[in-house]
């Protein structure tokens, strides 16, 4: 935890050095936007896993095979590991923000991307709950 503050409050590395390849760890410091990204990101998740449950309870299917035995019950099996996936996907997200990934393509924009798909699939769970559950 020493090393976490530390690194956030006095990073030494902000930026790649000329010789240095892109790799994961090549710096300690990550630009604010990366950082409401993810948090955006992680909102919105509890946000889909809340709305989730709330229309299987209303007589909706979760159509994910993985997650579908999960929301059986009261659902906190399907909230904790939905959650826990998606910290751990954006920490691997934001680790890489400079890294080429897929190619040319850097982690950084993903994680913007992610974001507003979250958008589009909480905007569709909130027209289902209003035209279903009301």
């Amino acid at each position: 935890m020493h090393a976490l503050f530390t690194g956030g409050w006095q990073a030494r590395r902000r930026n790649l050095r000329r010789t240095e390849p892109v790799r994961p760890g090549s710096i300690d410091w990550h630009a604010p936007q990366w950082f409401a990204a993810a948090l955006l990101v992680l909102l919105l998740s509890m946000a889909d896993t809340f709305l989730t449950l709330v229309l299987v309870h209303h007589g909706a299917i979760e159509v994910n095979p993985v997650m579908a035995p999960l929301v059986v019950g009261s659902g906190h099996s399907f909230a904790f590991l939905k959650l826990a996936l998606t910290a751990a996907a954006v920490t691997v997200l934001v680790t890489l923000t400079r890294v080429p990934t897929f190619g040319r393509l850097l982690a950084g924009p993903i994680l913007v991307g992610t974001a507003c798909l979250y958008v589009v699939l909480i905007s569709y769970e909130l027209w289902l709950v209003e035209r279903f559950v009301s």
